[in-house]
């Protein structure tokens, strides 16, 4: 089944890769290194030029321990990027968890929204629906603020699997069909390094709920724990996770490191085609 964002229709039995913008100046990578509009599009347009699949642009940082912005810094942020991106070759997706923007950014042509919020706020479903863009429906346990201070699962497999059947559900149920839907089981937001290494094995099940699974890993704090590895130093490690993901399940990895993730994936695809 085709992917379906707006005016695009994407192949998620070849792994995508989404790149990363963040317009931001607190995101735990690359915070403030394309807070200005020019070098936020500059790098949305490498990015797509080295092989990315879909563009996601953020304008609020949701490490763990980061703070809200308001709605209207927030569009201030996003909208010049996303009107600059106008005609892009891919789509370009909003990582929002505000309906405000939501609206705003598909009007100004946005093909998808990444809600970490996975669309639980009424109005945030009904600008999706309305939008005719696709989404990627999240799993958090608690908010950025509080979610790694003592994450708790019986099964995080089973638990995260779900409450994204549930997602899955409540998405259908107001109007988006399953090919605009893609899932995320939410590495680092609200686990330990036990529960992400329990997702990253157990992400065919995630697959078994029968639309694309997003897998973002890249340079995350879980590779630095398992590699000793500052933040800056990690391209290896997320190259492996990327690759681990897709072995695992995953039709869309999200990253920072576009060039070599697209590169890594071509020899993944020659060896399993």
């Amino acid at each position: 089944m085709l992917l379906h964002c707006g005016n695009f229709h994407l192949d998620p039995s070849r792994p995508l890769v989404m790149g990363i913008v963040n317009v931001t100046p607190d995101s735990f990578s690359d915070g403030g290194r394309h807070l200005l509009r020019d070098a936020a599009v500059a790098h949305a347009q490498r990015l797509i030029a080295e092989g990315a699949d879909i563009i996601d642009i953020g304008g609020e940082s949701t490490r763990p321990g980061a703070q809200p912005v308001s709605i209207q810094e927030e569009l201030d942020r996003v909208l010049p990027i996303i009107e600059a991106l106008h005609g892009a070759p891919v789509p370009i997706s909003v990582d929002t968890c505000k309906p405000q923007v939501m609206q705003a950014a598909i009007a100004a042509g946005v093909r998808m929204v990444n809600d970490i919020n996975s669309l639980q706020d009424a109005a945030a479903m009904n600008a999706v629906a309305a939008g005719n863009v696709a989404v990627c429906l999240m799993h958090k346990q608690g908010d950025p603020q509080t979610m790694q201070m003592q994450p708790h699962y019986q099964d995080v497999v089973a638990e995260v699997c779900d409450f994204l059947r549930g997602r899955i559900a409540a998405a259908a149920a107001a109007g988006i069909g399953r090919e605009r839907i893609v899932i995320d089981p939410g590495f680092g937001f609200g686990k330990t390094l036990e529960h992400n290494l329990a997702l990253l094995r157990g992400l065919v099940k995630l697959a078994g709920l029968g639309v694309p699974v997003l897998a973002g890993l890249s340079r995350k704090s879980m590779l630095g724990a398992l590699t000793g590895q500052d933040v800056g130093q990690r391209m290896s490690a997320s190259i492996a996770a990327a690759l681990l993901a897709v072995q695992h399940g995953a039709s869309i990895v999200r990253v920072h490191d576009v060039r070599a993730t697209v590169d890594a994936l071509k020899i993944w695809n020659a060896v399993n085609s």
